[in-house]
């Protein structure tokens, strides 16, 4: 059977992770409600490299990941502990984990095909500007025609009604309506929930013509149903297990 080509263990659960396909890397948030501290990854898609973890900002709660593009990982403040509005932008190479740039006057509005549409949170009307997001200077303002917004190369499963589960042959039957169901490569993905062993599970699976080819207990004992499972980038199955494992399969391998 197929193993992950990358399985790498965080200290805390993934909060969120952004993938930026120029560079093939993921950048990930992790949080430790408990210690109120956050801290930033970074993993190389196509090596397995771990380039950094444990990256802290100066504000070691108040912040998280805004977006990811061409080698740098853009961080965001929160305005309060209570609300969940941005404020600031903090520049971080996606290969070192140093600091490039940091302005805590601008907020981020969304990421183009030429790079983050800024503004200045001083003045209104708001005035958005392209940024050059490796040095933080503007570049030109803001154009509808030009800057459209950036599709990245990621697929997601579609949830599916619990009688598809049956035509799937799979070991277990899912609860409820939590089968999400993806295909590629000749290669059919599942996750569900279903009761295994006295306890609510969650489990991934990858099929073939043949039968199940990769399979993976994503989380056990869980209390409540878990939202979308995982994701296909270019050719790789990317998931987390127990919310803190990061695990990549290449489906070229499989």
């Amino acid at each position: 059977m197929a193993s992950p080509f990358i399985s790498h263990q965080f200290s805390s659960p993934v909060w969120r992770f952004e993938i930026d396909s120029l560079s093939d890397t993921v950048l990930l948030e992790i949080r430790d409600q408990s210690e109120k501290r956050v801290h930033f990854a970074s993993v190389g898609l196509e090596t397995g490299q771990v380039y950094f973890e444990g990256l802290e900002t100066e504000e070691r709660w108040l912040t998280g990941i805004e977006a990811a593009y061409d080698g740098v990982l853009l961080l965001h403040s929160y305005r309060s502990e209570s609300g969940p509005a941005h404020k600031g932008l903090i520049a971080i190479d996606a290969l070192t984990g140093k600091t490039r740039w940091s302005n805590f006057n601008l907020s981020f509005d969304y990421l183009s095909v030429n790079g983050p549409i800024v503004y200045d949170a001083r003045f209104q009307p708001r005035k958005l500007i392209l940024t050059d997001i490796k040095t933080g200077a503007p570049i030109r303002k803001y154009e509808a025609l030009v800057d459209l917004e950036l599709e990245k190369d990621l697929q997601f499963p579609e949830e599916m009604a619990e009688e598809f589960a049956l035509s799937l042959h799979l070991p277990l039957k899912p609860v409820e309506n939590s089968l999400f169901y993806l295909e590629q490569y000749n290669l059919r993905i599942v996750s569900l929930h279903a009761i295994a062993e006295g306890a609510l599970q969650q489990h991934l699976y990858v099929m073939n013509n043949t039968g199940i080819v990769y399979e993976d207990l994503l989380n056990n004992g869980i209390q409540k149903l878990q939202p979308e499972s995982f994701l296909l980038y270019k050719n790789k199955l990317i998931y987390l297990k127990n919310q803190s494992q990061l695990r990549v399969l290449n489906l070229n391998n499989v």
